[in-house]
């Protein structure tokens, strides 16, 4: 009773596949084709868009080791979720994202999650939410694929597994961190941190209020509070932001590729909000690693170190001695 499965359509399913696979509690990640109205389709066939299947991982996975909700949540770490049929380099109606489900009592944990990962977009998802209609296990080939081919091509970035390891998930605990609704958060926020975070604008250069500051503590997300980047990190830079060598843990933040203001960059983003932070450098100084996460400090609360106990954070104030 134990055993139950899910499916998952998000982009290419040999990453998709090979993600899960890797998560314990994970006995099975098939790829294959959803909701075809062409029986048993070909990977030929559906690459035309013509059957209406959707490249899709069913996952079997043991209740009594891993959630629905732990496996749903680590979904929106490696998709879009508002693409419109396309993830990563792969575009038409086959890379589409899904979520399709054959009991109807997983419909309550689908619908949380998707409602609090919504919160952390202005953009409506993209993503189907509906009962299984069938699904064709794809070939054998595109069985463990990358597996087979360690260098095949993939879209799923993995290192989000490791939010799942005790020592990280603290960093991110979604129960302690949460998003609020987007009417919530627009009285709760400045408009110049609303911009930042939410439509990743810039402040000001030597505007922002962590610019020149340098107490001892750390600075959390300003919508979650999670912790982010730690005083012991920071140093000056002289490019009018705060400039941290590292964050206070690998788990807490994403880089994406950037190319606004025909300009190649890398942002980095908040797991817990999504919240736009700034980016990323490698022009930092050689005795700091030569990194530099440069961020608005519209986009961060400080937290003193003589108050962290009395602000929930005591767990980290060792990261900070």
């Amino acid at each position: 009773m134990s055993i139950k499965t899910i499916y998952l359509a998000g982009g290419c399913f040999w990453g998709v596949s090979e993600y899960y696979s890797r998560i314990d509690g994970v006995k099975s990640s098939k790829s294959g084709y959803a909701n075809s109205k062409v029986e048993n389709p070909s990977y030929k066939e559906v690459k035309t868009g013509n059957t209406g299947a959707a490249e899709t991982v069913e996952v079997i996975y043991d209740t009594e080791k891993v959630s629905l909700k732990t496996l749903l949540t680590q979904f929106f770490k490696i998709i879009d979720p508002v693409a419109v049929n396309h993830q990563g380099e792969d575009f038409g109606t086959q890379y589409r994202t899904g979520i399709f489900y054959t009991d109807e009592t997983d419909l309550n944990t689908i619908n949380q999650v998707v409602d609090y990962e919504q919160r952390k977009y202005e953009e409506q998802f993209a993503l189907e939410i509906k009962p299984l209609e069938n699904f064709f296990e794809a070939e054998d080939y595109h069985q463990d694929y990358l597996k087979k081919n360690p260098e095949g091509y993939c879209h799923v970035d993995f290192l989000s597994l490791s939010d799942l390891k005790a020592d990280n998930s603290r960093f991110i605990d979604q129960d302690k961190y949460t998003v609020e609704k987007r009417e919530v958060l627009k009285d709760k926020l400045t408009k110049e941190a609303y911009e930042v975070t939410q439509r990743s604008a810039t402040e000001k250069p030597f505007s922002g209020e962590y610019d020149r500051h340098f107490e001892k503590g750390i600075y959390v997300d300003v919508i979650t509070g999670a912790p982010l980047f730690k005083s012991t990190d920071k140093y000056e830079s002289g490019c009018g932001w705060p400039a941290f060598s590292a964050p206070i843990n690998q788990s807490v933040v994403s880089l994406h590729h950037d190319e606004s203001d025909n300009r190649q960059r890398i942002e980095v983003r908040s797991k817990t909000s999504n919240a736009h932070l700034g980016h990323f450098f490698t022009d930092g100084p050689k005795d700091k690693g030569g990194i530099r996460f440069c961020i608005n400090s519209a986009a961060l609360k400080f937290i003193p170190y003589d108050r962290m106990d009395e602000e929930g954070y005591s767990d980290f104030k060792e990261l900070v001695k």
